[in-house]
Parts: structure tokens; sequence; C-alpha cells
């Protein structure tokens, strides 16, 4: 049984990839309907009859007492509008993706376990845990760099610390570990045609 579930807001703009178990609550509760191949979309009960003439199915079925469903594939939710937050987030996975894995000062690519997380302004001046203070470095520049500036250190800064832009939201679903499913695939592509490009 396949686990993931298709999200879209309520203008079927693909927003998240969630498991089956959830899908199946927000159509139970009336939060979403159920989105077929051609866009028709189908409520808990027209859900329910639909999964009567239904005999195999990729995502399979979940069994009650008295109902067989089958789970479905892509959701959309009913009341929903936005769009993700366009703020990327500050976490350690972007960090790397961003600065792919480079360290900021050799400019060698590392393994996230060789990489830290360097404030160019030190902590101990001030210096924030912020998008714009934060670069990755390699154990050893950062141990050469140690409680100095770059320029304290006579270190040569190749990339300025920056937050990244967001790239529309095709991201969240196409940077997913999550393989795409057929089902899925116009609504991704819909969702990588129509987002907004960044300005490189």
């Amino acid at each position: 049984m396949s686990a993931d579930t298709l999200v879209l807001n309520k203008s079927f703009y693909a927003i998240q990839i969630i498991q089956w178990q959830r899908s199946m609550s927000l159509l139970w509760q009336g939060h979403a309907e159920a989105v077929d191949e051609n866009y028709i979309t189908y409520d808990f009960d027209s859900w329910s009859e639909l999964s009567k003439t239904i005999v195999e199915h990729p995502s399979g079925f979940i069994h009650t007492p008295t109902l067989r469903l089958v789970i479905p594939e892509v959701i959309r939710l009913t009341r929903y509008e936005k769009l993700p937050d366009s703020d990327v987030k500050f976490t350690r996975s972007n960090l790397y993706s961003h600065y792919k894995n480079l360290c900021s000062y050799c400019g060698d690519k590392f393994s996230t376990k060789e990489l830290n997380l360097d404030h160019v302004i030190p902590r101990s001046r001030g210096g924030k845990t912020t998008w714009d203070n934060i670069v990755l470095s390699c154990i050893e520049c950062n141990l050469r760099k140690a409680d100095r500036t770059p320029r304290e250190a006579d270190m040569k800064l190749l990339v300025n610390p920056t937050r990244p832009k967001w790239k529309g939201h095709q991201n969240l679903i196409l940077r997913s570990p999550v393989k795409i499913k057929m089902s899925w695939q116009k609504f991704v592509d819909n969702c990588y045609w129509n987002s907004e490009l960044s300005e490189d």
C-alpha cells in the first residue's frame, strides 16, 4: 500500500505531501475532497460510492466494518487558498542545500558530517545565528578561523552569507524524497510551469 497523498489547495495548486491516514481524516471531516485525474472532486459520501465500483487501485483500500474505501492519491483542501510560505526556513538542511555543501573558505565540497556552521562575525562579538551571518566551513577551515573574523584570520570568504530566494512552489514537490506518482504528475507540472521564477 502506498502511504502518500498529494495535497492541493482550493485552487488546485500542489502544496504538500502527507500520509494517507491524514488524508482520509481530512476527507472524513469535510476539510478536503478526493480528486481524480480529470480534476473531478468527491466529498466523503461520493468517494465512498465511487469506491464500491473500483476493483483495484494503486494506493489500495482501507476497510471498516461497513465500508471499503479507496485511499485517494490526490486531495484538495476545501477552504485553504494560500500557497506555502515564501520564506525559506533557517535549518541545517536548507543551509547545506543553499551552499551546496561547499566550504565557504576553501571552496571544496564535503559531506554534511565534515561541515560546520560558521558565524562570519563570531558570536563572542555579537554575531547572530541568521542567514546573514552563517556560512558553511570544513573542519580544517573552521579550526583555522577560530573565534576571529575572516579578515583577522587572513582567510578569504568565497561567498557572502545570504538568505536563499524562494524558487517557487515546485521546490516543495520536486525536492521531496517521495517518488512522484503518475496520478500527481499533471498537478506537479502545473505547479512547475506556473510558479514564479527567482531572479538569479
